[in-house]
């Protein structure tokens, strides 16, 4: 499986289990974390999970695996016009 996650043919896959536990497949990279806010780059875009006391558990990064706790408020992708910076921010 860590060979196909490496070649870019792993799935992304969000598992939600009572806005307490989170699990994600298909993570390339964690852009940031607290315990408000977790960014991360998955095989489907930038994903932010928001909430409070929220902790990672669990990241394997070779196996594109990520999985949280906490009271979990939202679960966002960025657009891509959004993970470019937008109209305006190419002009500063």
């Amino acid at each position: 499986m860590a060979e196909d996650f490496r070649r870019g043919e792993i799935s992304h896959n969000v598992i939600l289990e009572g806005r307490e536990r989170l699990s994600i497949s298909g993570v390339t990279e964690v852009v940031s974390f607290d315990e408000e806010e977790v960014v991360m780059e998955t095989a489907r875009g930038l994903l932010t999970v928001t909430g409070s006391d929220l902790h990672v558990d669990k990241l394997s990064l070779d196996i594109g695996e990520l999985s949280l706790q906490g009271v979990i408020d939202g679960i966002v992708y960025a657009d891509e016009q959004h993970r470019r910076g937008g109209f305006w921010s190419r002009f500063f």
